[in-house]
């Protein structure tokens, strides 16, 4: 597997949503998918796996600890079954899911596609149920009310 691979399957993805210009991806690394930005990514230490870093969003001051815990148990309970783990940027304090996606051959642009939709639904969820929360709802997720959590 190599960073060709990468190009060949980030042009098949562009050629399956219909994103006409796959170099312009490929420069940026970059793609916006229903709202949430994608990096997309080959590194020379793992040039076998594309990496997919979807953001999620900021999380709201004071909430920080709370929400940092809340990734961690998702990370335990939803994730540990994908190469997928959610964390918070240090930078920006955003939500991000990195999903390392090994490039074999059964791995297609559509196969991308619908993984990509899959991951901006958690997204979603994230955003509508944790972030947006209203402090009583956010309250009580973090109380251990675990019907938050979604497999």
């Amino acid at each position: 597997m190599s960073f060709e691979r990468y190009q060949s399957l980030v042009r098949e993805l562009c050629q399956v949503i219909d994103l006409p210009d796959a170099d312009s991806v490929l420069q940026r690394g970059n793609i916006e998918v229903e709202g949430f930005e994608v990096h997309l990514a080959n590194f020379q230490n793992d040039p076998g796996a594309m990496y997919l870093n979807f953001h999620y969003g900021i999380v709201t001051a004071g909430r920080t600890m709370r929400v940092f815990r809340l990734l961690l148990e998702a990370n335990l309970s939803v994730y540990a079954q994908d190469q997928a783990q959610l964390g918070l940027h240090a930078d920006t304090g955003g939500i991000v899911l990195i999903v390392r996606v090994p490039m074999g051959d059964s791995i297609t642009g559509a196969w991308l596609a619908e993984t990509m939709t899959h991951y901006v639904e958690h997204g979603r969820y994230w955003r509508d149920n944790i972030s947006n929360a209203t402090d009583e709802m956010f309250a009580g997720i973090c109380a251990g009310d675990y019907f938050w959590i979604r497999a």
